[in-house]
Formats: C-alpha cells, structure tokens, sequence
C-alpha cells in the first residue's frame, strides 16, 4: 500500500534530521583529526627546540646569557606587534573566549593566525631556554583549529548544522591536551572540571567524543606511550598518607602563592617610583627576566632551562639531581618567564617544580615511603594548588605515568593541596587571568561599537 504524502514528508524530514546529524558529528571528528595533528606537530617542533638548546648549553656554559635576555626582549617585541593575544598560557584566553558573546573579538582571542604565532613565539622561547611548557599553547592553538575547522564548514550551506562556538572551542581546547600529552581521560576531566564552570558544554557528549577522539589519534600514530616512562612501578603504601599531609600542604602553600604572584604581576615587587617606567619599557622588562632567568640557569647547571622534563623523568625513576635547588629555582625561573609576557605555559614547569619539592620533601622524612611516589604526589599537588583544578591535576598525572594504582593518594594530595591554595591566592589562576582577556576584548567591542554609532558611549 502506497504511504500517504503527509507520512512520506514526515520521513523525509526525519532523514533530513538524521543526515543533519551526521554531518555534525562527522565535522566534529574531522576536527579532532585536525586538532591532534597541530598538537603532534607543535610537539614534534616543541622538543626540537628543547634538543637544539641542550646541545648549545651544554657546549658553551655562557650561552644562556647571550640567548635568553635577547631572546625575551625580541619575543617579548613580536607578541606586542604580531600576536598580543598570544602572550603567556593560552587556557586564560580560551576560558575567555567560551563566556563572550560569538562575534569577532571572540574569535580574535582563539584565532588560527594568533595561535600559528603562539606556536612560533614559544619554539623561540624553548629554544632560548625560557622556562614555559606547550599544554597551553596546545589548548589555545586546539581550541583556533577547532574554531576554524567548524566554521569553514558553517559557510558551506549544505553542511551548515548550527555549530555553537564555545562547544567547538571546548572541544578544541581540550582536545589539544589530550593529544599532547597522550592522555584522553584528562582531556575530557579538563573540558569539564576547567573549561566547562558555568557552561552546559561540560554536558555536550559531542564535545566529549571529539576530545576523546583527538587523544585516540594522537595514540594511534605516536604509540600508547606515557609522557613519563617509568623503570619501575611505583607502589602505594599502608604508611604514605603521612607523606600525603605532608606533600599537599607544603605544595599547596607554594602553589597558592606561585599563583598569586602571577597574577599580581612584576610591579608589586618594584619601588613606586620604578613602576611606571617600567611598565612604560615592556621589551627592557623582558630583557632584564632574561637575565635573572640565565643567572638561575648557572647556578643549576642549566636545570630550570626548558620545561623541565628531563629532571622530572629523572626524579621519577629515582636518580637524584646535581642540586638541591631545582625545585626553587625552577618557582622563580617560571614566575621570571611568565612575567616577561612571552607566550608559554606553566603547566608542564609546574609539574617539574612539583617533582623538585617532592624530591627535597623525600629527603626531610624519615624512610619507608619511596621517594619516587612522593615526588609523583608532589607534582600533582603543586600542579593541582597552581591551577586549583585537583581533579583535572590528579587524573593527568596518573595518566602521564600509568600510575593507576596510587590514584587515590594522588586524588587526596590534590584535594588538600586545592583548598590550602585557595587560602593564599582565592580566585583559580586561569580564570583569574581569563578576566583580563575578557575584559579588554568587551572593551574593543564597546569602542567599535560607540564608533559605528556615535549615540552610543562605551560603558566605562
């Protein structure tokens, strides 16, 4: 029996709604390929760059006062003329972008051309010895790629499904963490716990899928290899939870006050009469962080040069460092490196000044824990105090080392760590940060807004 006109458009409809769908699923996908080749590609540059500035510091010992101070001022230089929403993390500029209104100052804060000059800018400042990481110029650059991708296919009119811009940012930025790092469940944990405070993307199961999907390409072509290869496991014990007392408090007063200091900026640290020349003379601030970061340099034999990595992996699988220092000296290079505006992240410095604390917190206590898991609960605490996203500290950890087996001392660690921060620094670092974004993207908005209509005033 031949169907009824009216049942036959009902299923038209309907598959029109399927193949609508589709595409939009299919779009998203495609984007996370997208994403997880610009962040295995960032990588792949990334450690170049570290490669080429260890072969140069360690065959000329003087280099790093030659390279960093001139590095950070050219840097520094660049990023005010080329790419000024490139400057420092990334993650301030992608939370950001996700509580604006869609329109252009949205998009300028994720833009695939800023983000091409982040992904520039940092190789720079890594090749100089700049202590800064890549997660976070992976989420900004993840989040533009995304952005991109989506609306490229948005101004197709037959694949055109609606995007929301902050799904495909969210998606994008956390997707860009868990390719870099190889770890897909803290892509997701971070999209949730960071970027989705206030936001129904945390509910988006498409969201979801895509950053699940970028960490499951990033595997499947470099290998399910953790960030940090591990000789041996690290066992938990009956007796560690005095050295969980003891690794989230001390982590968390550091990390509350690394975050403060941030966030507070090079100025307080200056007399009144210096501060406005200062600020006035950007670039000679830069030049002058370059300086003190070299001199930490030399005084650790070039350990606070780069992220870090090398001497976490070390601590982890229990080879003791040449100084006692790197712990502390690697806070001050980081804060040096942030405070000279130069694009980078403190993610991945963070875990190293973690594991620095960790390793002179194993040499206070009395023996019985292994020292290696207080370094590992140490890197998630500071981590976690720095961010004051405990869950999202814990999981990555776990995930960067294949720890499975002490997650809930980890998860305890950065639990305290969290709340004794917020006692010294209250407002999260990113989003503290993100505010300033926010509100000097609004303000562009508000003048071109009073200029295209002179009736208006811009709010003050």
């Amino acid at each position: 029996m031949p169907e009824s006109p009216r049942h036959l458009k009902k299923r038209t409809r309907h598959g029109r709604r399927v193949s609508r769908h589709s595409w939009r699923i299919a779009v998203f996908l495609g984007g996370a390929a997208v994403v997880a080749l610009f962040s295995l590609g960032f990588a792949w540059l990334a450690e170049t760059m570290l490669h080429w500035n260890r072969e140069i510091t360690h065959a000329h010992w003087w280099s790093g006062l030659l390279m960093l101070p001139l590095a950070f001022a050219g840097i520094r230089w660049l990023t005010m003329r080329y790419a000024p929403e490139a400057r420092g993390s990334g993650i301030p500029q992608v939370i950001a972008a996700m509580s604006m209104p869609t329109g252009e100052e949205q998009s300028r804060l994720v833009s695939l051309k800023q983000s091409l000059w982040k992904i520039v800018l940092t190789a720079a400042g890594l090749l100089a010895g700049a202590s800064i990481g890549r997660e976070g110029p992976s989420v900004q650059v993840g989040a533009a790629a995304m952005l991109a991708w989506g609306n490229w296919w948005q101004k197709r009119r037959r694949f055109a499904v609606g995007f929301r811009p902050d799904a495909l940012i969210a998606a994008g930025a956390a997707g860009g963490l868990a390719a870099a790092f190889n770890t897909p469940l803290a892509g997701v944990v971070f999209a949730i716990e960071e970027l989705g405070r206030g936001s129904v993307v945390r509910w988006d199961r498409l969201v979801i899928a895509a950053v699940l999907s970028a960490g499951f390409i990033a595997l499947s072509l470099v290998g399910n290899n953790p960030y940090f290869r591990l000789v041996a496991m690290i066992e938990t014990a009956h007796d560690a939870w005095g050295a969980v007392l003891a690794c989230a408090v001390l982590t968390g007063v550091l990390g509350g006050l690394f975050g403060k200091t941030l966030l507070a900026g090079p100025m307080v640290w200056l007399p009144v009469r210096a501060r406005g020349w200062v600020q006035a003379h950007p670039i000679l601030l830069a030049f002058v962080c370059g300086v003190l970061v070299a001199l930490l340099g030399l005084l650790t034999a070039g350990a606070t040069y780069g992220t870090g990595y090398e001497q976490s992996a070390a601590l982890l699988n229990g080879h003791p460092l040449d100084t006692a220092l790197f712990g502390i000296a690697k806070l001050g290079a980081t804060i040096l490196s942030y405070f000279a505006g130069i694009p980078g992240g403190i993610f991945t410095p963070s875990l190293a000044i973690g594991a620095g604390i960790g390793d002179n917190i194993a040499a206070l206590l009395p023996g019985g824990v292994d020292g290696r898991l207080i370094v590992l609960l140490s890197m998630a605490g500071f981590l976690a105090a720095a961010t004051q996203s405990p869950i999202t500290a814990a999981v990555i950890v776990m995930e960067m080392t294949r720890t499975q087996e002490v997650t809930l001392l980890l998860l305890a660690t950065t639990l305290l760590a969290s709340f004794v921060s917020r006692q010294f620094c209250p407002r999260p670092f990113y989003h503290a940060a993100a505010r300033n974004f926010r509100r000097d993207a609004m303000h562009r908005h508000q003048v071109r807004q009073a200029s295209t209509n002179p009736t208006e005033k811009p709010l003050s």
